[in-house]
């Protein structure tokens, strides 16, 4: 952009000093400055609007991509759901045949030639399978943890932690000499 080295700086300061004077060169500084800011905030702002375009359009080209993609993807989904329903006709046709030829031969038994159909439990939304047991896990912090990072893992109340650090210093002590 510029090539404005630091003598060259000093030289303009020097020269704004003599011109404008002590008393008017901090308010011009300043008003300068503002204005660079404003000019600073402009650029970034009209640069973040470009990019934002740009990455509109980047997304509009990979929504159509996506689009065209389901849409051939439906297309062949509807020639395999045709190709499947006629397959499932000739096999019905077939099934027709069989019960027919084996109820015209004397031998009727429902069992054999029924097609077997498991039962499908639908799945109850009021059912829960182990959301209180989710919650423990969830919630529970492992001891090794607690230990750790100094978490306290037992209660104590409050006169029993009196009595706990004043046994030290309330219990008698014998003086003890240097060479006894």
């Amino acid at each position: 952009m510029f090539d404005i080295g630091l003598s060259k700086i000093a030289l303009i300061s020097v020269v704004a000093l003599v011109v404008l004077g002590p008393e008017r060169l901090p308010r011009v500084a300043r008003t300068a400055g503002n204005l660079f800011g404003r000019a600073q905030r402009y650029m970034s702002d009209v640069k973040q609007e470009v990019s934002r375009q740009m990455e509109q359009e980047e997304l509009k080209k990979m929504k159509d991509a996506a689009t065209q993609a389901f849409n051939s993807a439906k297309n062949d989904f509807k020639d395999l759901d045709q190709a499947i329903s006629s397959q499932m006709a000739e096999v019905s046709a077939n099934m027709n045949e069989l019960t027919s030829e084996t109820s015209n031969s004397g031998y009727n038994s429902t069992t054999e030639n029924s097609i077997y159909t498991p039962r499908i439990d639908t799945f109850e939304s009021s059912q829960r399978q182990g959301r209180k047991s989710w919650r423990n896990k969830k919630g529970a912090v492992p001891m090794w943890f607690k230990h750790s990072t100094g978490v306290k893992v037992r209660v104590q109340s409050g006169s029993a932690r009196v009595k706990r650090f004043r046994r030290a210093s309330s219990a008698p002590s014998s003086i003890k000499s240097f060479f006894g």
